[in-house]
């Protein structure tokens, strides 16, 4: 959805409703769009090595993927 700055002035309550259902709306300027309102997300949830290698060791795992996981529990997003 493409709106401009007056719609989003009138019609707030319903942008923000369209946002919560998913929506992407771009707010345009004089025919320009300038903005991008979408839906918040949650930031991914990262994990110490050493808190997931605890987990590891006291809930059950399918070994495979248990020994996978440790093999990670160590690296960083900069060694891929």
């Amino acid at each position: 959805m493409e709106i401009g700055v007056g719609d989003l002035q009138n019609r707030t309550s319903q942008i923000i409703d369209a946002v919560r259902a998913g929506e992407r709306v771009i707010l345009m300027v004089h025919g320009e769009a300038i903005a991008d309102i979408v839906p918040h997300r949650l930031g991914t949830r990262w994990l110490p090595g050493d808190s997931l290698r605890q987990q590891l060791a006291e809930r059950a795992a399918d070994p495979a993927l248990r020994d996978d996981l440790e093999i990670l529990a160590g690296q960083v997003l900069d060694e891929f």
